[in-house]
């Protein structure tokens, strides 16, 4: 699959580093492939059930601050 490169933060770069290490990923790039595929799946699964209500667009919100992507 052809890649594309994202520029993120140095400082969330450091921090998904770790979190990678402590999960014995390869590497940070599959890492966050990781983390935006479940991200994608859940939202995409989601929408295929029902409109996201209020409350669950908050907590997706909620989720990628949390993860360093808003």
């Amino acid at each position: 699959m052809k890649k594309k490169e994202i520029k993120i933060p140095e400082e969330m770069y450091f921090k998904l580093e770790k979190r990678a290490k402590d999960s014995d990923f390869e590497d940070v790039d599959s890492y966050v492939e990781f983390i935006l595929l479940q991200v994608i799946e859940r939202i995409e699964n989601e929408q295929d059930d029902e409109e996201l209500s209020e409350e669950d667009e908050e907590r997706i919100k909620q989720r990628l601050k949390s993860l360093g992507y808003l």
